[in-house]
């Protein structure tokens, strides 16, 4: 009996040993989250499908509508990739926790801290601070001015255009994370991860890093509406004057009474939901009279649009000192108004300007008017520093 025990035991020890060297070859997965004996969906999340990442341009650079990347080519430093975007080395490596001298893989990504001008064809976004940045410094106010890039102002009566390719989040590795735990966290496979940021075939990552994670290359939904099916049969229908009998009318046996229609009341106003409501104790005042059509979103759309009649009176939202006047790609006026406590305030997609850079202007006074046709919107911006900040609670 022992000796068959013996004979037995070897091989499901031998299968025993299989499965564990098994199990070593691929990625341990340390992420209990207090669930032991749950399943394990790293399997699932690693083999999602994932598209590919966009070309980029003759310089290595990938635009989205809220950030860039740059990807490095072969032999590439920070210094060098900086270099040929056009940003300062130093503000580069510090926005990715590098060196300048640190050298690059070829197709390693490198987030820019701030966008640079984009070929034409490629968008036709408005970078309202690449416009107007080197003119605010060069105002002869002394007090410095600090930007940052502003998001482009889009006609809110107008659908925005398509990018080429979804906008992919744009992660920044922390402490303790690793390739596999990221790509866990966003369930994509680990070596899509790798591709789309060019990590090495280890997946190093280091802390302050910023990852593009891979957009999920899903078809659409299928429409579960069923067309309806035609019908079969036809409707019995009665022959004139048979079926069911007319009710006799009221009026044939008594008459009717009365009736007291009650007077009309006064039509109420129409409010409408995004009716701006001045007021005299507000920090800033409405830049013209109008409906907010677009509000604010922080990182996506930095002020709101306010819409109005086309020609109407663009207003300073506050008293200050003109900073800069420039223009966009399409030769679309934009206003920047100093205030106290280095306060800005933006006014882009203006026509008509009445006043000059270095200018004071008063709360109220008339700076441009609205555009004509579809066009007849404001984009309105309120800025301290680097931050902007929510344009409404100014406004109440």
């Amino acid at each position: 009996m022992s000796a068959l025990f013996r004979t037995l035991s070897r091989p499901m020890m031998g299968l025993s040993a299989l499965a564990l060297v098994a199990a070593c070859e691929a990625p341990l997965d340390y992420d209990l989250r207090g669930q032991i004996g749950a399943f394990n969906t790293t399997e699932a999340a690693q083999t999602a499908r994932t598209a590919a990442r966009p070309k980029p341009d003759g310089r290595g650079v990938i635009s989205y509508p809220n950030y860039q990347v740059a990807v490095a080519k072969r032999g590439d430093t920070v210094a060098s990739l900086s270099d040929r975007v056009g940003l300062p080395v130093g503000e580069v490596a510090r926005f990715n926790g590098l060196e300048p001298t640190d050298g690059l893989r070829e197709g390693e990504v490198l987030a820019l801290p701030r966008r640079v001008a984009e070929p034409s064809g490629q968008g036709n976004n408005v970078d309202i601070a690449s416009l107007a940045g080197s003119a605010i410094d060069q105002a002869p106010d002394t007090t410095p001015v600090q930007t940052t890039a502003l998001e482009p102002a889009k006609p809110a009566a107008q659908p925005a255009p398509k990018p080429a390719a979804p906008e992919p989040v744009r992660h920044k590795v922390e402490r303790g994370e690793t390739a596999y735990t990221i790509s866990r966290l966003y369930q994509v496979p680990v070596k899509a991860l790798g591709e789309w940021n060019g990590l090495g075939p280890d997946f190093a990552i280091r802390e302050g890093q910023y990852l593009l994670i891979p957009v999920k290359d899903q078809p659409a939904p299928k429409s579960s509406a069923k067309p309806a099916a035609a019908a079969t049969t036809t409707a019995a229908v009665s022959a004139p004057g048979a079926g069911s009998a007319t009710p006799t009318p009221p009026s044939a046996t008594k008459p009717l009474p009365e009736e007291k229609v009650p007077a009309a009341k006064p039509a109420e106003p129409d409010v409408s939901v995004g009716q701006p409501t001045a007021s005299s104790n507000a920090r800033l005042g409405f830049p013209v009279k109008g409906k907010i059509v677009r509000p604010y979103a922080k990182g996506k759309n930095d002020g709101i649009d306010i819409a109005g009649a086309p020609g109407s009176a663009v207003s300073a939202a506050e008293s200050g000192t003109v900073a800069a006047i420039t223009a966009d790609a399409d030769q679309v006026p934009i206003v920047v108004i100093r205030h106290a406590d280095n306060l800005l305030t933006v006014y882009a997609n203006v026509d008509g300007i009445e006043v000059n850079k270095g200018d004071t202007v008063k709360r109220g006074q008339k700076i441009a008017r609205l555009r004509d046709g579809e066009n007849a919107y404001v984009h309105f911006e309120v800025r301290k520093g680097f931050d902007s900040f929510d344009p409404e609670p100014y406004l109440k």
